[in-house]
């Protein structure tokens, strides 16, 4: 009981001041063209999701950060892709967690393995508070994935289908 108390309080506390001392707006604009710019080399999708706590329904039912990841994954439509290679880099600044959910196509050509090692790189820049350089990370490595399962053909139109900017709730 005292540990769902402690997680309570701490997705209370944790707010949008704790995301912009995170991942300031230059950071989170500088990610946003990073997105763009990696996408002209793919057919893959990206988005970036930073949430500061889970709303009260995740937590009066102790629901895990991935649980969230994967209904947003849905909400922000990720999963709606042609190619159905779509990926939503979340982290939950609340929990410090990170999950990274990809849709079927890339799936599976990437191992569950490869995107853990992603997320352990992750951290390991989070711990030293290295958010940008940490997210920057992981946008480099999803990207040279999707650029390695789906390249972008010579002469193939940019069919941007989701917005580029990060999403903060």
């Amino acid at each position: 009981m005292a540990s769902r108390l402690t997680r309570f309080w701490r997705h209370r506390w944790t707010d949008q001041a704790d995301v912009r001392r995170a991942l300031p707006p230059e950071a989170m604009e500088r990610l946003g063209r990073r997105v763009t710019a990696s996408e002209q080399r793919h057919t893959g999708q990206i988005r970036i999701c930073v949430e500061a706590g889970l709303p009260w329904s995740y937590l009066r039912r102790d629901a895990p950060a991935r649980e969230r990841a994967v209904t947003l994954f849905g909400k922000l439509r990720v999963w709606d892709t042609a190619h159905n290679n779509g990926v939503l880099i979340y982290l939950l600044l609340a929990e410090h967690a990170i999950e990274i959910v990809a849709d079927r196509g890339i799936n599976a050509r990437v191992g569950t393995e490869d995107w853990a090692a992603t997320t352990r790189r992750m951290a390991a820049a989070f711990k030293e508070g290295r958010y940008e350089d940490g997210v920057t990370l992981a946008l480099e490595e999803v990207s040279a994935l999707l650029v390695a399962h789906f390249p972008r053909a010579a002469g193939e139109a940019d069919r941007n289908e989701l917005p580029d900017a990060p999403v903060v709730l």
